[in-house]
């Protein structure tokens, strides 16, 4: 692929005796959207944190740019540009907004127009409103805004979402993949993991389907909407 950002390829993947990834692969150029999908338990979030160096990868290659980050310590594999929304969203509950979204700014890829707080809150002005407010006490649909805000704010090359619009009310869901959709306008690299399949057909250019720990099928979302038996089989739609 031109321009490869990410490419796995074949990795393998263990919580102690227990293998949860055998081979899976996938591959994301610079400005792509990218979605990985499959049921509950299928490997999803393990791929992120293999990805992430926070279960490495037993086995395989991951390469981000020219360089092969598997076996990376996590800290420095988020130092060279990859950027995580975490499931569950982690962000620092006795922190401000404000304070969650500065405490980790950094710029260590050199990005020509770095993201800086006034940016962040102008995409989120909800964000604005609360910027004295401590993180705990935010909506569900508040924190994942914040904690999209706070990896933009470390200027990734690539932006990684695990389950983007889990749990949230239809209305911020909405507010989220406008969001994600301006990003992607303005050539942010993105990988997704979420459960809307319509939503991210209309948005992203590829996707990835799983199933135990191996990659099923990949393609366009014009390929994806033509095959409503194959989003049955791997996704229970």
């Amino acid at each position: 692929m031109a321009d490869t950002l990410l490419e796995i390829s074949g990795i393998e993947t263990c919580y102690g005796r227990s293998q949860v990834l055998f081979g899976l692969s996938l591959a994301i150029a610079k400005g792509e959207m990218v979605t990985l999908m499959g049921r509950n338990g299928m490997g999803k979030t393990t791929t992120v944190r293999s990805i992430m160096g926070l279960t490495p990868a037993r086995a395989g290659t991951i390469r981000f740019g020219d360089k092969d980050i598997r076996g990376l310590a996590s800290y420095r594999v988020a130092k060279m540009g990859l950027g995580l929304v975490p499931e569950g969203r982690q962000i620092f509950p006795n922190l401000t907004v404000r304070e969650n979204l500065v405490a980790t700014a950094a710029n260590a890829s050199n990005a020509a127009k770095p993201w800086t707080y006034d940016s962040v809150v102008e995409l989120f002005p909800r964000l604005a409103e609360r910027s004295g407010q401590m993180g705990n006490l935010l909506s569900g649909g508040e924190q994942q805004m914040l904690a999209i805000g706070r990896a933009l704010m470390t200027n990734p090359r690539l932006l990684i979402l695990d389950e983007a619009t889990e749990g949230l009310a239809p209305l911020i869901r909405q507010e989220i993949w406008q969001c994600l959709t301006q990003l992607k306008q303005a050539g942010q690299s993105i990988l997704v993991i979420d459960k809307n399949v319509a939503a991210l057909i209309a948005i992203a250019d590829r996707h990835y389907l799983i199933e135990r720990g191996r990659t099923v099928w990949s393609g366009t979302s014009q390929q994806l909407a033509n095959v409503p038996d194959l989003q049955h089989r791997y996704l229970g739609i």
